[in-house]
């Protein structure tokens, strides 16, 4: 045992950059969830349930999701050492809490890892049950799905600001129907909700196929949280280092057509020495950068949440118009003889030639690249009939107001304001000891 643990990093920069002996989160912070779910009950959520929101994008938000904690998604490979990284930056090699990790593929789960007051165990069907965790809408992937995902908690610093998933390995060429559910459903629900998404790779085997590129495709509009990871980077040459690096971008060329294109970060993620000869200085540097990132995701916590359920708004807003759109031109068109089936569902199958969409852009603040495509209501109005619905107009009473107004609002007022208001609190200059944070832009 001694020769290993020689061998071994000392991880005290690890404490450092996360800062993990300092502060508790804030009243200001708990003042902050609330007021955001005060916005989300009043002015968001009555638009979703009306227009049936759900059942578009299947992302209802509970209030588990709104006052947890940020979610860091390893996804990759298999046998990249994403249960090595996970091992490491928790601190729990060679204790009996440690990930399992091997050769053959192991994780063939969703492993939740969170904090709580012991360790133990908990089965993906008890964490679907609790409605006050963030996990209870994973009960519509079915059973056998919550029979894969698996929770841990234990006592740690970390695990107090963040929550970290382990997912299965990427597979190649492995059909969806083996693996007994909604594969990709069930990655894009995790994406959607994560704070920050490794993608690990291993350099001595980078293989880009179908399901990686389908990856990237699911991950359209979530480039700012993905950063991707060139593990065990000392097993090979810096040369050979350099020409994998080159592949990976050449690889994400097509996929991703963003101004800037995703963080690399280049290492070995566990506690090992670095192996001789190979560019040490270069891997300690990317991987404080990379726990760097690590804490502004925690420290932009709040910020975030607020971000992220004004998109959500944003997503909903658009709903509830193109359904009164809909709406508008089914009546329009209904006429004395037509036989209401038929022009419906003329209007579904070809929005464009009765203008839906393009009536929608021409309302103020409507973006193109928010519009779901035509298809999603083709299956929406298949399963909820026009005459479930009623137009927005008719959403308005003299006490409550209109739910239009109160979404537009919450939009452009509301939720706004929440952010000024904590993205103040955060920078005030009366707390010295938290350092200013260079990496936040001014």
């Amino acid at each position: 045992g001694e020769a290993l643990s020689a061998a071994l990093r000392n991880p005290s920069h690890i404490e450092d950059t996360l800062r993990l002996s300092s502060a508790e989160p804030s009243a200001e912070f708990s003042g902050a969830v609330k007021t955001l779910l005060n916005i989300y009950h009043k002015a968001i959520k009555p638009v979703e349930q009306a227009f049936k929101y759900n059942e578009l994008r299947q992302h209802e938000v509970t209030d588990g999701e709104v006052t947890s904690k940020p979610m860091v998604l390893f996804l990759g490979p298999w046998s990249v050492g994403k249960s090595s990284m996970i091992n490491y930056l928790l601190g729990l090699h060679g204790t009996p809490q440690e990930l399992y990790t091997g050769a053959e593929p192991t994780t063939s789960e969703y492993t939740v890892i969170m904090h709580g007051e012991k360790f133990r165990t908990i089965e993906g069907i008890v964490m679907a049950a609790d409605s006050s965790r963030s996990f209870s809408p994973l009960e519509k992937f079915g059973q056998s799905f919550l029979e894969k995902l698996v929770g841990i908690e234990m006592p740690h610093k970390l695990l107090e600001r963040l929550t970290i998933v382990d997912t299965p390995g990427i597979i190649e060429n492995r059909k969806q129907q083996e693996r007994g559910y909604p594969y990709n459903e069930v990655c894009q629900w995790f994406i959607d909700r994560a704070d920050l998404i490794f993608l690990v790779f291993d350099p001595t085997k980078l293989d880009v196929g179908g399901e990686l590129e389908m990856l990237f495709r699911q991950m359209k509009g979530r480039e700012s949280q993905i950063r991707l990871i060139l593990n065990k980077a000392d097993s090979l040459s810096t040369q050979d280092l350099m020409r994998v690096y080159g592949a990976l971008f050449w690889s994400m060329a097509p996929l991703i057509n963003v101004t800037e294109p995703p963080r690399v970060y280049v290492s070995s993620f566990w506690p090992q020495a670095y192996a001789p000869d190979t560019s040490r200085d270069l891997f300690m540097k990317e991987e404080i950068s990379l726990l760097e990132d690590l804490n502004q995701v925690i420290e932009n916590q709040m910020e975030n949440k607020i971000a992220f359920i004004r998109q959500h708004a944003i997503r909903v807003r658009i709903h509830a118009l193109l359904v009164d759109r809909y709406l508008q031109t089914y009546y329009d068109k209904l006429g004395w003889f037509g036989d209401p089936y038929e022009v419906f569902r003329d209007i579904v199958n070809d929005p464009d030639k009765y203008y839906i969409l393009k009536s929608i852009l021409a309302k103020t603040n409507v973006s193109k690249f928010d519009l779901p495509d035509k298809e999603a209501y083709q299956d929406f109005f298949g399963v909820n009939p026009i005459s479930s619905f009623k137009q927005l107009s008719y959403h308005c009473s003299w006490t409550g107001g209109c739910l239009l107004e109160k979404i537009e609002k919450a939009i452009s007022y509301e939720l706004p304001a929440l952010l000024s208001r904590v993205s103040k609190s955060t920078d005030s200059p009366g707390c010295e000891e938290k350092p200013k944070n260079r990496w936040r832009r001014q």
